[in-house]
């Protein structure tokens, strides 16, 4: 199976269910009937037109969108550059093994608390999301190059298959399914680490900071408005990603 119909299979978020949800909220917070513990879907959505009629809005979005994306962005180009030295090289692979072992089972917020001792907290959501992302690619794409078929790169040999083919017929069918697999997974978790080491860090300027400010105040609907926020945005840059990924390899499929 090839990496794009592999993609048109995974399951799509139908309308009805995400109806039905809307209801039982708005239901919820008619039940409850005050906005500071549960305000409903419509006051939310109007206090996001509000604020994205702001300045400071789009400044809060774009500082956290270009820190957290950055974080990811370097963890991909860093966990398939490790993952393919390390199925090269055992002793790579070895020396790799307890790192990633730490990053993956270290909590975030040890990883929050540790980091704002060195640096900034301007720069700490693209190290925590770079921290979050890259043992998952690391151990996925490492994973698909060992899976790769014996019998197809024996093939290669017998038949002198310049490297470059091998990597774009062979590994690169072989492993894409499991790179699709780990930036699904790290797009969602960059931007919840991200957001997180924000929250805490409270960078001027951030969603992070906005969302620490709505708390503080009890302003739920400002809360819920930029928690619907992140989930636009991570949603939007997901499927951006997605789509230039799926382009690259038809690109590469027919080279």
């Amino acid at each position: 199976m090839s990496f794009i119909s592999a993609v048109k299979r995974k399951r799509a978020i139908r309308l009805w269910a995400v109806a039905a949800w809307l209801l039982i909220w708005h239901g919820l917070s008619v039940y409850i009937g005050h906005d500071v513990l549960l305000v409903s879907p419509i006051s939310v959505v109007l206090r996001l037109l509000q604020l994205v009629r702001e300045y400071g809005f789009w400044q809060s979005v774009l500082f956290s969108l270009q820190r957290i994306a950055a974080g990811f962005l370097l963890a991909t180009v860093s966990g398939v550059l490790f993952a393919a030295f390390a199925a090269r090289f055992r002793r790579i692979e070895e020396f790799l093994a307890p790192a990633m072992l730490i990053v993956k089972t270290t909590p975030v917020a040890s990883f929050i608390i540790l980091v704002l001792i060195w640096i900034p907290s301007r720069n700490l959501s693209v190290i925590i999301s770079f921290l979050m992302v890259l043992p998952i690619i690391y151990t996925n794409v490492l994973s698909g190059i060992k899976s790769a078929d014996p019998k197809l790169l024996e093939m290669a040999d017998v038949f002198e298959v310049p490297k470059h083919r091998r990597v774009t017929h062979i590994y690169v069918s072989q492993v894409m399914p499991f790179f699709q697999s780990a930036c699904t997974v790290g797009l969602g978790l960059c931007w919840k680490a991200g957001i997180a080491a924000e929250v805490i860090g409270t960078p001027t300027g951030s969603i992070g900071e906005r969302l620490y400010i709505a708390k503080i105040f009890l302003a739920t609907p400002d809360l819920f408005a930029w928690t619907l926020t992140i989930i636009l945005i991570s949603v939007i840059f997901e499927r951006l990603f997605m789509l230039l990924l799926r382009l690259a390899i038809i690109k590469l499929e027919r080279m």
